[in-house]
């Protein structure tokens, strides 16, 4: 017994070390591969794409965990890349234009946090909250804020590979066969590697963003790689067009959810993206419990009519009538009434039995 109790240990050791030592592939738009020995996972990306018809530009913002100092981003794209730093400023712009609108909503009897239920001052109901030719090589290389930035543009996996192992990184198997199809439609990859220039900081919480522009005829997103990643994924997407935009399907995961579409004049960190003129806005959510099932990259569509919506947030509050709830007065009144013909009653009734 004592020797089965010990290999238990052992074997749960063993599964604990191998899980921290394992790279976590939770990226929709690409991948990250961190260097040997550590770990990292993207817990929610963010991004903005802005599009043409032509012309197709990705920022991207990524939410990571774990305790890798370097790490190798990986995204597929149709064509050739290039790659620089976004606004910081960009996110929160769009976070304000988006925001629900607040609205009071009324309600008459009082509700278990009202008087004389509880001391409680309401209840709040809110809406839920809101990417074959021969290889190239790295063909650029520049350094962006914290990040030294190694373009990689190729069609040959093993090239990508070479890369990899040159710095320091491993492609895995998975995310190698994952890889093939955009290989099979001739796409290329864009290799970004990730070093904080300050010794011994971690690729910890929300990275700088990244602006990934490349030509494409139609408005895609990939995001077949998320299928490698071991937990749920939220994908949190504003798309910049000239109508407003849908995904084509749910790709596998749960329905997309707009949460705001409407026309927005850009200005800030906004105009540097989408230029000064009026552009119709569209905020998708979209939450993927299993990773596993999504089946391709997402492809998004303009939708028959420009339709204009806005989230909405009400705040429930008992109605009131010179700060008293208006239901006071209204069963001190009814109660009046009721007494009145109570009393209207009892006295037509002794009138009957004195005559």
């Amino acid at each position: 017994m004592r020797r089965r109790i010990v290999a238990l240990l052992l074997a749960l050791l063993a599964t604990q070390t191998v899980s921290l030592i394992s790279p976590a592939y939770a990226c929709g738009c690409g991948a990250m591969v961190p260097d040997r020995g550590s770990r990292i996972g993207v817990d929610r990306e963010s991004s903005v794409v802005r599009w043409d018809g032509r012309t197709e530009e990705i920022a991207m913002r990524f939410t990571v965990g774990g305790d890798a100092r370097r790490a190798a981003w990986i995204m597929p794209v149709p064509g050739r890349a290039t790659v620089r730093l976004g606004n910081p400023g960009l996110f929160p712009e769009l976070a304000g234009l988006t925001r629900p609108e607040r609205r009071t909503r009324t309600y008459f009897w009082p509700r278990g946090g009202d008087w004389p239920f509880s001391s409680g001052a309401g209840d709040t109901a809110a809406a839920p909250a809101p990417g074959g030719g021969t290889s190239v090589g790295v063909v650029g290389r520049e350094q962006l804020g914290d990040f030294d930035v190694a373009r990689l543009t190729a069609t040959d996996p093993e090239a990508l590979r070479t890369w990899l192992e040159s710095n320091g990184f491993v492609l895995p198997d998975r995310l190698a066969v994952e890889l093939k199809p955009y290989v099979d439609q001739k796409w290329e990859y864009v290799a970004v590697r990730l070093a904080p220039r300050e010794a011994g900081k971690r690729l910890y919480g929300e990275l700088d963003p990244l602006r990934i522009r490349f030509d494409s005829t139609r408005l895609v997103y990939p995001m077949r790689l998320s299928r490698l990643a071991a937990t749920p994924q939220s994908l949190g997407l504003y798309v910049l067009a000239a109508h407003r935009m849908e995904p084509a399907s749910a790709i596998g995961g749960a329905a997309p959810e707009v949460t705001f579409a409407g026309t927005v004049t850009p200005t800030g960190a906004l105009a540097e993206l989408a230029g000064d003129g009026p552009v119709f806005l569209t905020a998708i959510e979209q939450r993927f419990p299993q990773p596993a099932r999504i089946e391709g990259d997402h492809e998004l569509r303009a939708t028959r009519t420009d339709t204009a919506f806005r989230r909405v947030v009400y705040r429930n509050e008992i109605l009131t009538v010179g700060g008293v709830p208006a239901w006071l007065p209204t069963l001190a009144a009814a109660l009046g009434v009721l007494g009145a013909a109570v009393l209207h009653l009892r006295r037509r009734a002794r009138r009957r039995h004195s005559g």
